[in-house]
């Protein structure tokens, strides 16, 4: 099995969003910000080939929204089809994205502009969503609506390419997709079986080496309470199972392995990303 971390991209969001009722006297000393009290997120896709797939979960913001979403102040944006192609991947030959949830920066590179009309970023694709996600993204609360675009899959869906799960799924016997709520409803943890380690891509669920601290919720998360749920639920097994947690945010680390003490869980074998 091949596995491969792209960024598609970095913006700014706000610190106090992302770490909620922490503190900044608390969260400052774990994670940068500017003056703007902006932190830098990236926006990671993971590449998974392994037989005869091509899996990709998640796609990044793609350039649709760039101008509308000018707050987020993106930068180093890249399209995620012209990576591929660099490193020997047709986009006809991608045959599974994963999508966690349907938030704009992690599904809105499914598509791209075509002229007048949207075109599928890649048209042989079977694109996983949960049935949960689905039926939350076409009818969105108002407090998470400002993070949906019907036209990030309306292409996909009109394809006939959309695929939604109900239960805990195996893609393949090395991938398994498990549900998660809090952050939103119904998003998906991918499983990746890998012959040394499961590889645990949390999501929005754990989207910072920051953010492994149970308490520590973002105020982005919509049922915070759940968040706290299913977080503990994740780093309990990753503990247990020496499972290795991959951050989709962190612009400083990839990921790392946790351990449970009496006092609770830190991190050990953290992999560091040093940005430009």
């Amino acid at each position: 099995m091949e596995i491969q971390l792209i960024d598609t991209g970095y913006f700014y969001a706000d610190g106090g969003a992302m770490f909620g009722a922490i503190p900044k006297t608390a969260w400052g000393r774990r994670y940068p910000s500017d003056e703007h009290n902006g932190c830098i997120l990236a926006m990671r896709t993971l590449f998974i080939k392994v037989g005869d797939r091509i899996v990709l979960i998640d796609t990044g913001a793609g350039d649709k929204h760039l101008q509308r979403l000018a707050y987020y102040r993106f930068f180093d944006m890249h399209c995620l089809r012209d990576i591929l192609r660099d490193r020997g991947v047709a986009p006809e030959e991608v045959t599974d994205v994963v999508l966690t949830h349907l938030h704009f920066d992690h599904c809105a590179g499914c598509t791209y502009p075509s002229g007048s009309t949207l075109s599928v970023a890649f048209p042989r694709a079977a694109h996983w969503v949960s049935r949960r996600q689905w039926e939350n993204f076409r009818n969105a609360h108002p407090l998470e609506q400002a993070s949906f675009f019907r036209e990030d899959m309306e292409a996909v869906e009109a394809a006939g390419l959309l695929h939604l799960i109900d239960a805990p799924t195996a893609l393949c016997p090395e991938i398994e997709l498990r549900l998660a709520d809090g952050h939103t409803p119904g998003q998906l943890v991918p499983y990746i079986h890998d012959a040394e380690e499961t590889l645990v891509l949390a999501g929005d669920v754990i989207p910072l080496l920051a953010s492994v601290s149970p308490e520590w919720i973002s105020a982005y998360d919509l049922a915070p309470t759940l968040s706290y749920d299913a977080k503990l639920r994740i780093l309990s097994e990753a503990a247990e199972c020496h499972q290795r947690i991959i951050f989709c945010h962190d612009a400083y680390a990839l990921s790392s392995r946790v351990k449970q003490t009496a006092s609770g869980l830190y991190v050990i074998e953290r992999d560091s990303l040093i940005r430009r």
